[in-house]
């Protein structure tokens, strides 16, 4: 059984799950039935993220457009433009040992691409959620869904994976933020064009 997370919940991952070192971090999503007529492409990304909360270089923004990190440790496996279907939408798979030294922290986050143009928020967006899958037996092991707390928002930090002595835990983050993905990169020291 999966430990399901309220918002600001944080739980160990390794300390419990002594040998756990490659894990599945699933982003799903629907859309409400009221929707704007255009297609909603919600993109999820991973920030990695050193003590002073900011990415070292732009390498460790990992997203649609950068879908792997040089040490391997993140893989993005790719966008969906629609979030048709069941189950997870998007996946970024970690490799716990590969986790270059310099980074304590990874934000998981999702933003809706041109959500301006679109005229499109969170507020229409249901069922969201994030879980985390130890990749070697294919057990959920964290599952975190966001609720109906958004309306303007365009872009989420949904969890952070951090660092604890030689621990990883799990944070349920759920904060919303305006202004998409350049609000986000900004937070997080990455400049965008």
């Amino acid at each position: 059984m999966p430990i399901n997370l309220t918002k600001g919940q944080k739980v160990d991952l390794t300390k419990g799950n002594p040998g756990l070192k490659s894990i599945m971090v699933g982003l799903g999503w629907d859309v409400n039935a009221f929707d704007s007529g255009n297609d909603f492409d919600l993109d999820a990304a991973a920030f990695l993220l050193g003590d002073s909360g900011k990415c070292p270089t732009e390498k460790e923004f990992i997203f649609y457009g950068n879908l792997k990190h040089p040490s391997e440790a993140v893989e993005h496996m790719g966008d969906n433009l629609t979030g048709e279907g069941d189950g997870d939408d998007e996946q970024i798979m970690v490799d716990l040992t590969k986790i270059p030294a310099n980074v304590t922290k990874i934000a998981f986050t999702v933003t809706i691409y041109d959500a301006d143009i679109r005229r499109q928020n969170f507020g229409q967006v249901s069922n969201a959620y994030i879980r985390i899958v130890d990749e070697a037996t294919n057990t959920e092991l964290i599952h975190y869904d966001l609720g109906e707390d958004f309306s303007i928002e365009t872009a989420v930090v949904v969890g952070e994976l951090y660092k604890h002595g030689n621990e990883w835990k799990f944070n349920a983050i759920g904060s919303g933020f305006q202004g998409g993905l350049a609000a986000l990169c900004g937070h997080y020291g990455i400049e965008v064009a």
